[in-house]
């Protein structure tokens, strides 16, 4: 019987200490485990990678998580890809635009806790 694949989960934020306990969050969950700490590398790791789901903080620098999702979800490869964002916006218009640009769901930092965040990943990778 095959070994099954791990499934990929690409973290992109660009704060250090969050992003190493996100890693470390995931890396306990046994999920391969990617990062990238701004939006143009995101994309291309994306492209690459194919990730089965993206975490996605909204203010990077060189491409912003709002533009990552519009290239993302324009790229037929890759719309499919389910995307949770994490972000410090915690306003209704940026909830909404990252909504309509196809987010699975949408996190505040200061409000989250990381235990739910893995739960809410593990359920949107179990189906």
């Amino acid at each position: 019987m095959a070994k099954e694949k791990k499934k990929i989960v690409l973290i992109v934020e660009d704060d250090e200490l969050l992003l190493r306990a996100l890693y470390l969050s995931f890396h306990e969950s046994d999920y391969t485990i990617a990062t990238a700490s701004d939006g143009e590398t995101a994309l291309k790791m994306t492209e690459r990678m194919k990730p089965d789901i993206v975490l996605l903080d909204l203010l990077l620098p060189k491409m912003n998580g709002f533009d990552y999702l519009k290239n993302l979800k324009a790229n037929p490869a890759l719309q499919k890809t389910p995307v949770i964002v994490l972000s410090n916006l915690g306003d209704k218009e940026s909830l909404e635009k990252a909504t309509n640009l196809g987010a699975l769901d949408y996190f505040v930092k200061a409000t989250t806790d990381l235990k739910v965040l893995t739960e809410k990943v593990g359920k949107a990778l179990a189906g």
